[in-house]
């Protein structure tokens, strides 16, 4: 059963495919190792040119499958996904620069990052659990997009004016408790949006596992 719904959701996937939205959301993803690359070795100011690209295509993608009706199922799947990757790859460099810091507090507060991991995690999980089942993800809704602009504002932020590593610090760095209080915000809102996910989740997986029940019983 669960081949089955695989292989129909690929099947629906495939459906108007060739979209430019789909090509940028392709681009975002391969974006990211060169992300990874460039904060890996220093080079932050690159990273964080990378990252806005990656932020200019993503609103790019949206702006041109709205206005050309160029919104594909494979889209809707392809977009998310490269979101998260995205986030998940800001918030593991992150994680280990404020881990390594030499400042106790910073030191501390890195682990504060899991909670985004997790959540990507989770989110991940929950999706391709629903495609097994022949259920199709929820997109984004208020609480989603909420906490993804949030979470690209602070980063983008720290990126930029770091302490000791932003990319613009040697004009302004920000101070250790604007930084916490940013990143708590958006740790918050992040969680919101798990919580908002779940119940649909859950109806969803109880119907697709109750249409499978009585399919069998039928059979």
């Amino acid at each position: 059963m669960w081949i089955k719904n695989i292989k129909k959701q690929i099947s629906y996937l495939k459906d108007g495919m060739w979209t430019i939205p789909n090509l940028l959301s392709v681009v975002r993803i391969l974006l990211i190792p060169v992300f990874i690359y460039l904060f890996y070795k220093g080079d932050i100011l690159g990273a964080f040119i990378v990252i806005l690209v990656s932020g200019f295509t993503d609103a790019l993608d949206g702006l041109i499958a709205r206005h050309f009706n160029q919104i594909s199922n494979l889209g809707k799947l392809l977009d998310p996904l490269a979101d998260k990757l995205n986030q998940v790859s800001i918030v593991i460099m992150l994680f280990i620069k404020f881990n390594s810091s030499n400042d106790k507090l910073i030191h501390s507060f890195s682990y504060v990052f899991i909670i985004f991991f997790v959540k990507e995690i989770i989110m991940v999980i929950g999706a391709v659990t629903l495609m097994m089942l022949g259920a199709t993800p929820k997109s984004a809704e208020f609480y989603g997009k909420t906490a993804t602009a949030v979470f690209y504002t602070v980063m983008i932020l720290i990126l930029a004016f770091g302490k000791n590593f932003g990319a613009f610090a040697a004009y302004y760095e920000m101070s250790d408790n604007l930084v916490i209080g940013f990143v708590i915000l958006s740790a918050v809102l992040t969680i919101i949006a798990l919580i908002a996910y779940i119940p649909d989740a859950i109806k969803q997986t109880k119907t697709k596992l109750n249409d499978m029940k009585l399919g069998e019983i039928n059979e």
